[in-house]
């Protein structure tokens, strides 16, 4: 297989969830750890921000295979507010389902309107375009879900065979994905803490500040687990004006944390200030992200 998004895993978009193994009511990927929820039947690629959404990023056929069906009348609309639509037994949203011949399947889930390229019968190429990510059926955020099936079977193409802990090399995909058990989404200087709506929406690149403009530094990170830490530190010409640490009081799958300082009376010196942004889990950091911004 190959990926069914068309996007750089490293820095556009990540791995939200993966299937869950657990056959009880509790959640466990194919790691043993927790990047899921129960019962969840495939992967999630999700996309760092709504904004991303808007321009456009292309969902593609994972391998060769013959179009089984597919759906593109739903509306665009995250399942986040109480005006959001029923979409029991529709939960995939916009999608398309392809048949790789021997009982294999694979399902494409929350396609954009009108985006699907494809009808039923169609054979397509590993790579052909299918549509574009949108939020269709049963989302909160941005994401293509992939759901892979051997005789209407779930399969996780990360572990086909058994759960292994993560540390078996037999996977269905050509380049196996990278993959982590968090990380910081993005990350950024702001003149105040920013509402999450906004960090949802996707902040737009800060690259420079008045002297007398207050100095915050946020992220925005996935999967997070209780106990783990957000800590932030900002240094700039005259050395380190800001350190803190904050610590996450539950589990969450998305996750935002932000601080910083107040501009100085007579005004920040002027010149590069670097922000970076750590997610820890105990001793071990999941990721970090490293931002700058010059002061005028």
């Amino acid at each position: 297989m190959g990926l069914p998004i068309a996007c750089d895993l490293e820095t556009d978009c990540y791995i939200q969830q993966f299937v869950d193994l657990d056959t009880t009511d509790g959640i466990r990927d194919f790691t043993c750890g927790t990047l899921t929820y129960d019962t969840h039947k495939g992967t999630d690629f999700a996309l760092t921000s709504l904004n991303q959404q808007a321009q456009g990023v292309d969902v593609i056929a994972s391998a060769p295979g013959t179009v089984r069906g597919v759906r593109n009348d739903m509306d665009d609309v995250l399942q986040t507010g109480p005006s959001a639509p029923d979409v029991s037994g529709r939960e995939c949203g916009n999608g398309v389902v392809i048949s790789h011949g021997d009982g294999w399947e694979t399902q494409y889930c929350h396609l954009a309107k009108g985006s699907v390229t494809v009808r039923s019968g169609d054979r397509v190429a590993m790579g052909q375009v299918l549509g574009q990510v949108g939020l269709s059926g049963q989302t909160q955020f941005p994401h293509i879900h992939l759901s892979v099936r051997k005789d209407g079977e779930v399969v996780d193409p990360f572990a086909p065979n058994a759960n292994t802990c993560g540390t078996s090399n037999d996977t269905l995909w050509i380049d196996v994905p990278p993959i982590s058990a968090g990380g910081i989404i993005t990350s950024g200087f702001a003149p105040n803490v920013p509402a999450y709506d906004e960090i949802k929406q996707g902040m737009p690149d800060r690259l420079t500040q008045s002297a007398f403009q207050d100095m915050v530094l946020w992220g925005y990170a996935f999967g997070g687990l209780l106990g783990d830490t957000m800590a932030f530190d900002i240094t700039g010409p005259e050395g380190s004006i800001f350190m803190n640490t904050v610590v996450l009081d539950r589990d969450q799958a998305l996750w935002f944390r932000a601080g910083g300082k107040r501009a100085p009376i007579t005004g920040w010196s002027g010149g590069t200030y670097t922000g970076t942004v750590t997610h820890m889990r105990g001793d071990q950091v999941i990721d970090t992200q490293t931002v700058t911004i010059t002061v005028q």
